[in-house]
């Protein structure tokens, strides 16, 4: 997030005889980095100020005078920070009305007033405030809720109170299909759980905390308005924003989550500017609507745990000093601090750690030592439990043959989801429908990527990433995972089998079977022993795919080479014809008839017809030069047991 302001209206809640360029170095040290100090005017500065997305209080002319004033003093300078001074109206006698009607789960706190006013150009001096910092001056009374917003850090809006033809507001959730046109005269239809308020007759006269409607909004014949505050869930905010392409300030401001708080210093500020620059006049008194005030937190941590943290001595009173002037409540018992967290920190204040980091930062990062913490024990580095290695050896064997990495979004539609939706992990806000649950597989992602790119007759495409598994009471179980997708016309099983086969002999593991998945024919598992180590799909004709566990790949993998020395007595060949079963696997005959003696040194099959297999079979002995004679009994053997573990049906 980004804000422009004049060094003239920061000084108007800081007082200082620092200079700008001080202001904007001190700041940049320890808190907002301060992108640019230019010149404006004859007398004055801009400051462009990048502010991180959890402080946005700091988007905002009194809280970063608020936080320039601790940083100052904290650096030896001379600095007073200078809260607004506004105080409530006198209540009125005659009163207009309006009837609102509020969901507390939507929106925490309404406050809402109705005033006169005369339309007219703002000032010059809210013009280039408005200006300087990106906002467009309109007239003075848009310009007000921009003013507010900018000064006092809550958003804020104004309807036309005579265009509110039923005098009410209800606040609601939107469904899905209702359409509205916002004040930029752009149509938008509504996907559903936006909050909104409707005329009572279902009329949608507002789309809250993200942008007005053309069928409320102020204009020149506008008398009477109603000055409107609204603090909205964050999240259905982020959602609506996102979903329609609706980037407003207010909106990105409200998604950061806004103090509550602040509601009420914006209603009287904005009350304020308009007597004053509108010739403002109260038609009501202040309707605050405010249910379920969230509590203040409070937080504890000793002086040890400040020092340890840190990595050096700071003394309590430093801390206390610091934490005073960034608006805590600071309590010292013995060697404890107790905090109150000021609301306007509530979303980013949570832990120890956090009020810790905010004395270091203002203490300065700077006067740390730059020494290593010390190094107690560590195992010693061994190349076979690196992760990293086997994924970057896997990768590169992968370009080798051909294929290409690609990233795919962890996030995927109902659509892609492979199973019911009750067995995977859903996301609680998604931004859309295509992003509303974590996957359980990577093939459906890669699938799509090979739909979208229908011009390429072949394509050869891998990812390795996470999935994951839902577990009860707990966060999901990551899983990683590598897949690969292989489309060409006529693809054979025993070119994705040879892939796989090789992929796991690249990284040391052999004696690996297939058998067939639950999903018979189309299903191949990959099994070393009992535990799978994935799968291959032939999906069509054209299209197949496989996926392995990784972690059990690395768990697995070695680099251990057994040396052979090279046989000093020759080896005894024969060809061996079984008539057998076609649906007994190769596999399962070799390891069958390698497990009859250990003087089987190979088999292989070499023809096949009908349902006789012909095995190639290469007897030696390391000793010694075997006999006919010799052979002659381990083929016997070998036959009758192949006979009674592979009878003909």
């Amino acid at each position: 997030m980004n804000i422009k302001i004049l060094d003239s209206w920061l000084r108007e809640y800081l007082k200082t005889k620092a200079g700008a360029k001080t202001i904007a170095d001190l700041l940049s040290l320890t808190s907002v980095s301060v992108e640019r100090l230019e010149k404006y005017g004859k007398n004055d500065l801009t400051y462009d100020i990048e502010v991180t997305t959890n402080r946005p209080d700091l988007m905002s002319v009194v809280g970063l005078a608020r936080e320039a004033a601790a940083v100052l003093q904290q650096f030896g300078n001379q600095a007073e920070f200078i809260p607004p001074q506004i105080s409530k109206p006198q209540k009125v006698k005659e009163k207009l009305v309006i009837n609102i009607k509020n969901n507390p789960k939507l929106v925490g706190r309404i406050t809402t007033i109705i005033m006169s006013v005369d339309l007219k150009q703002s000032p010059q001096y809210i013009k280039d405030r408005l200006e300087t910092g990106s906002i467009r001056s309109i007239n003075n009374v848009i310009d007000v809720t921009n003013y507010v917003m900018r000064e006092i850090g809550h958003p804020a809006h104004v309807f036309d109170y005579d265009r509110l033809t039923t005098k009410a507001l209800i606040i609601r959730e939107s469904k899905k299909g209702e359409s509205i046109v916002t004040l930029d005269n752009k149509e938008h239809i509504l996907g559903g759980g936006d909050i909104v308020a409707d005329d009572g007759f279902g009329k949608i006269i507002d789309l809250l905390s993200v942008m007005g409607t053309q069928n409320s909004v102020v204009t020149d014949k506008t008398k009477r308005i109603l000055f409107f505050i609204d603090n909205c869930d964050q999240d259905r905010i982020r959602k609506t924003s996102m979903s329609l392409n609706i980037r407003s300030e207010a909106a990105v401001l409200n998604e950061k989550g806004v103090d509550p708080e602040m509601a009420m210093d914006a209603m009287l500020r904005g009350i304020e500017l308009f007597q004053e620059i509108a010739n403002g006049k109260l038609l009501s008194d202040i309707i605050d609507i405010y249910p379920n005030k969230p509590p203040l937190k409070r937080i504890e941590v000793s002086g040890e745990a400040i020092n340890s943290i840190i990595g050096i001595k700071i003394p309590l009173k430093t801390s206390e000093n610091i934490l005073k002037k960034l608006g805590f409540g600071v309590v010292v018992k013995t060697n404890t601090l107790t905090i109150t967290i000021p609301s306007f920190r509530n979303k980013d204040m949570e832990i120890p750690e956090d009020v810790v980091e905010e004395i270091a930062r203002i203490y300065g990062y700077h006067k740390l030592p730059s020494i290593l913490p010390p190094l107690y024990s560590a195992e010693n580095y061994h190349l076979a439990k690196d992760i990293f290695y086997w994924e970057k050896r896997i990768k590169e064997s992968l370009k080798y043959w051909g294929f290409t990495e690609v990233y795919t979004y962890s996030m995927v539609s109902e659509n892609l989801l492979e199973g019911p939706t009750e067995q995977a992990v859903a996301i609680e806000n998604p931004l859309t429908e295509d992003f509303a649950y974590l996957r359980k597989t990577l093939v459906p992602s890669l699938l799509q990527a090979t739909r979208d790119n229908p011009g390429r007759n072949e394509v050869r495409i891998f990812e390795l990433a996470n999935i994951y598994i839902p577990r009860s009471k707990d966060l999901p179980k990551e899983i990683l995972m590598l897949a690969g997708i292989i489309k060409k016309q006529k693809i054979s099983f025993l070119e994705v089998k040879g892939i796989a086969e090789q992929l796991l002999n690249e990284v040391g593991i052999k004696d690996i079977s297939f058998e067939k998945g639950d999903k018979g024919g189309l299903e191949i598992n990959i099994k070393l022993g009992s535990e799978v180590l994935g799968n291959i799909e032939m999906l069509n004709e054209d299209i197949a795919d496989f996926e392995l566990n990784f972690e059990l790949i690395e768990k697995y993998a070695n680099l251990t080479k057994i040396y052979n020395s090279i046989p000093k007595y020759p080896p005894i060949i024969e060809d061996l014809n079984i008539i057998i079963d076609p649906n007994i696997t190769y596999e399962k005959i070799c390891s069958f008839i390698k497990s009859q003696s250990s003087l089987i040194n190979d088999v292989s099959l070499i023809d096949t017809y009908k349902n006789t297999k012909t095995f190639r079979i290469k007897y030696q002995d390391p000793q010694k030069t075997l006999t006919n004679e010799g052979v002659s009994k381990i083929r016997e053997k070998l036959l009758q047991n192949l006979k009674q573990k592979f009878p003909q049906k």
